[in-house]
């Protein structure tokens, strides 16, 4: 249940303003801000950050947060949104949702008497992002790769909440399956659901595909040269990534750093995911 009536939707992508459309939907009012660029405001309204800030009863920032540790991240608006003291004094006794809280840096101090709640931290978020951040990394293969994924050698480094749904959607689409794992109870259960088990610090074979979602380097150019000279290789992984691309491009092998793919394929999905993170937040903390 949500306990809050408003709600102001600062910055971000076409995730933020499906958040806000679903939010709308449920009977809530909805006040934007930063979104002056963008094509389809889905009927509702791009007002001035003081307006939103006296309109509503809580703030949802994007994710990422910022992307330079000083402005809120607006990729809709030409307009800089700065992170101080009067921001922050906008939203004062409001609580403010957020992802990536720690791209906040030194701007992470002006929150420390404020009701601040990161809502990527949240384990059911990660696990729901977990299918659209699936399904855009293979339809990322799909446009990439000169084959089909059926009947391609895959590789899936990682077997945490992205790669074990990864490593299934690949298998039903017939590929053949190697993932990688570092605990033995994964490899277990890579094992148990019939495909190839292998250490993630061991890698072997030659792979068509290979799809990364460690966020530690995983593949220097050594086990590039040792198991993707053949394959497209994607990253999945977060910032600094899991991937020499130096040592890629030095070998001729193909790798993309494909980072934040969810809000490329599939932001309804993500914008709803973001949503019900912040109701649950909202109603745990009784907000």
């Amino acid at each position: 249940m949500c306990f809050i009536n408003s709600f102001g939707i600062i910055g971000g992508d076409k995730r933020q303003l499906y958040c806000a459309k679903s939010i709308a939907d449920d009977g809530c009012s909805v006040f934007l801000s930063g979104f002056d660029k963008a094509e389809n405001l889905m009927g509702l309204h791009n007002v001035d950050t003081e307006i939103l800030a006296q309109r509503c009863e809580a703030l949802i920032l994007p994710l990422p947060v910022t992307t330079d540790g000083i402005n809120i991240n607006t990729p809709l608006s030409d307009k800089k949104i700065r992170i101080d003291e009067d921001f922050v004094r906008l939203f004062d006794n409001k609580p403010i949702f957020c992802g990536m809280k720690n791209k906040l840096k030194s701007g992470y101090e002006l929150f420390r008497d404020v009701q601040l709640y990161d809502y990527g931290e949240r384990d059911e978020f990660a696990v729901e992002n977990a299918v659209p951040t699936s399904e855009g990394a293979i339809e990322l293969a799909m446009h990439e790769y000169d084959g089909t994924v059926n009947g391609s050698r895959c590789l899936v480094t990682g077997y945490g909440r992205i790669g074990r749904v990864l490593s299934d959607m690949l298998t039903g689409l017939g590929a053949k399956v190697s993932v990688s794992a570092r605990k033995q109870k994964d490899l277990a259960f890579i094992r148990a659901k019939g495909m190839q088990a292998l250490p993630t610090y061991n890698l072997s074979g030659n792979y068509d595909l290979i799809f990364n979602t460690v966020p530690s380097l995983v593949f220097d150019a050594h086990t590039l040269a040792k198991v993707a000279t053949s394959a497209l290789v994607i990253d999945l992984a977060s910032l600094p990534g899991g991937v020499d691309f130096d040592g890629a491009e030095r070998l001729s092998i193909k790798a993309i750093h494909a980072l934040s793919i969810p809000g490329k394929s599939a932001p309804k999905a993500e914008g709803i995911i973001i949503k019900n993170a912040v109701y649950n937040i909202i109603e745990e903390e009784a907000l």
